[in-house]
């Protein structure tokens, strides 16, 4: 009776049961990806920046990145620590990420000696110089977007899961998202961001993936490049240990001041 139901239904409303399956595949793909890296606990990693003009010129950063996963409505937190160069050593951003309301983030300035909070509308703005947003440092919250699925479509040696995700916030800047998930492992092969404009603003590539504890995949590399300025942003990543011993204590607006 019910696969007849569904029959009928396919006839009489055919654009939006269609509509409806390729919303609910795509969240299921989301959710899978979730869900493959769940379990955690806390980790840290050293990453360094490599900032690229739009002539080809660079600079170097040298990062650490401490991460403690949520539990229940909390999203991840993560904490973001500038060692060189001189000029920024100190510099430290703290993101609250929550499932269901907005993000709370804080940048300590060590040259001023305080903590900015970074508003809600503000979160569009460039991450220290850099070709990533103050949103794209948070953890990507499957609840924080809306999804489409599109198609399959080989991706490299790899084949790929591309959907749409559209953020519900209404001071991201970007309207719309299409990313790339391989169908084996469901890591984020690429992503194209789009501005409020509706044009093509960036896209991240994400590569030189290593297998940590038997589950966790991480990227060593992750490339931004920004189609309307002509700049780019690396992130090497290194030196992941899980099971760091992190605390909430370690993720608070005081620990941004003692970050070192």
């Amino acid at each position: 009776m019910f696969r007849h139901l569904a029959a009928v239904a396919l006839i009489a409303f055919p654009s939006v049961v269609l509509a409806e399956a390729v919303e609910n595949k795509g969240l299921e793909i989301a959710r899978e990806a979730d869900s493959r890296g769940e379990g955690f606990g806390d980790l840290e990693a050293s990453m360094r920046m490599v900032l690229i003009s739009k002539r080809g010129e660079t600079s170097e950063r040298e990062l650490r990145v401490k991460t403690l996963e949520g539990k229940g409505d909390e999203g991840d937190k993560g904490l973001t620590i500038f060692d060189t160069p001189a000029d920024v050593r100190g510099t430290a951003l703290l993101t609250w990420s929550y499932k269901s309301k907005d993000d709370d983030q804080w940048l300590y300035l060590p040259a001023l000696r305080r903590v900015k909070t970074i508003a809600s509308k503000n979160q569009s703005g460039s991450f220290m110089g850099s070709e990533f947003a103050f949103e794209d440092m948070r953890s990507q919250e499957v609840e924080k977007y809306t999804y489409k699925f599109l198609k399959e479509e080989p991706c490299g040696e790899l084949t790929c899961f591309v959907s749409e995700r559209y953020p519900t916030d209404k001071y991201s800047g970007y309207t719309r998202q299409i990313t790339w998930l391989d169908t084996k492992e469901y890591r984020v092969q690429k992503v194209e961001y789009y501005d409020r404009k509706e044009s093509l603003l960036k896209t991240l590539t994400m590569t030189d993936y290593q297998l940590y504890k038997d589950k966790f995949w991480r990227p060593g590399k992750m490339h931004m490049v920004n189609h309307q300025t002509g700049k780019a942003t690396e992130l090497y990543w290194t030196n992941y240990k899980f099971d760091a011993g992190l605390k909430e204590s370690d993720f608070t607006q005081n620990s941004l001041m003692r970050a070192r």
